[in-house]
């Protein structure tokens, strides 16, 4: 009775850890699953980091579009906002 004991412990402990894989916490298609979800949220955030770099350079652009034709509207067209004095000084001739 000894000698069929430990084959068939060993074949039962077998059995629990070979179910364990299959169908188990951490198992072969869950792992696979995960695999795949991480796959999809790469994916995904990967176009969500384009989207936000593509709204930072139209932020960047608008903010230094602004202020260059702001820049421009003063110095070229002489300008001023509201509430704001505009003083000129002109050069003579030497």
């Amino acid at each position: 009775m000894g000698h069929r004991l430990i084959p068939a412990l060993l074949l039962g402990l077998l059995l629990v850890l070979h179910a364990q894989l299959w169908f188990g916490r951490g198992s072969v298609p869950q792992v696979t699953s995960l695999k795949q979800q991480l796959l999809t949220q790469e994916k995904e955030n990967r176009e969500a980091q384009l989207r936000n770099d593509q709204v930072a350079n139209e932020v960047r652009d608008l903010q230094e579009g602004l202020g260059m034709v702001e820049e421009l509207a003063r110095h070229d067209l002489g300008m001023v906002k509201p509430n704001e004095i505009f003083v000129q000084f002109a050069q003579r001739g030497q």
